[in-house]
């Protein structure tokens, strides 16, 4: 069983984790709705990230839109970076995200490396039995699009209340004095 106020701390988490990791730029717009799981949105495969604890285990599932306009945002001009790589970038930055707010909260949690699977694979994630589970559509700059999916499986009850903020704090960048 996963309470109320578990559940909608884990919409603002993702939501926060969105807004600061799949953008690449600050100044970029980044819409988040919900959407509903297989409305179409999203490549053929999917990018699984999970995050552990003894009480929870939280899958963050990523499907990037291939069309030209995504895969030019997110591979930048001229880089060399592949696709692939980029996606997995940015999937590991925005579950890294995800858990920096949870060990607020959960101070014995691990998270995985990014795997992929066919996006096929969806369907079956209620096989795993989920306390919680919500689908989002991320538009950025009104072209790049991702299909995200929290699920979330639970070992007991779990309530709480983690305490967001809107702030982004550094996550790392050298700074040069």
């Amino acid at each position: 069983m996963i309470s109320s106020n578990a559940q909608e701390s884990f919409d603002r988490i993702f939501r926060k984790a969105a807004r600061t990791r799949l953008v690449r730029q600050t100044e970029d717009t980044c819409h988040i709705t919900t959407a509903t799981e297989g409305d179409g949105m999203g490549g053929e495969q999917a990018l699984i990230l999970t995050i552990s604890s003894i009480a929870f285990r939280l899958l963050l599932v990523l499907r990037f839109d291939e069309s030209e306009a995504t895969r030019t945002y997110f591979t930048g001009e001229g880089t060399g970076r592949s696709f692939e790589e980029a996606r997995l970038e940015i999937g590991n930055l925005c579950c890294g995200a995800l858990n920096q707010e949870l060990l607020q909260v959960f101070p014995d949690l691990g998270m995985s490396t990014p795997y992929v699977v066919s996006a096929r694979c969806l369907p079956y994630l209620d096989v795993l039995k989920p306390a919680y589970v919500a689908a989002y559509a991320v538009t950025i700059n009104e072209a790049v699009r991702v299909a995200a999916t929290v699920c979330v499986c639970t070992h007991a009850p779990l309530d709480f209340v983690a305490d967001v903020r809107d702030e982004v704090e550094s996550s790392g960048e050298l700074e040069l004095f």
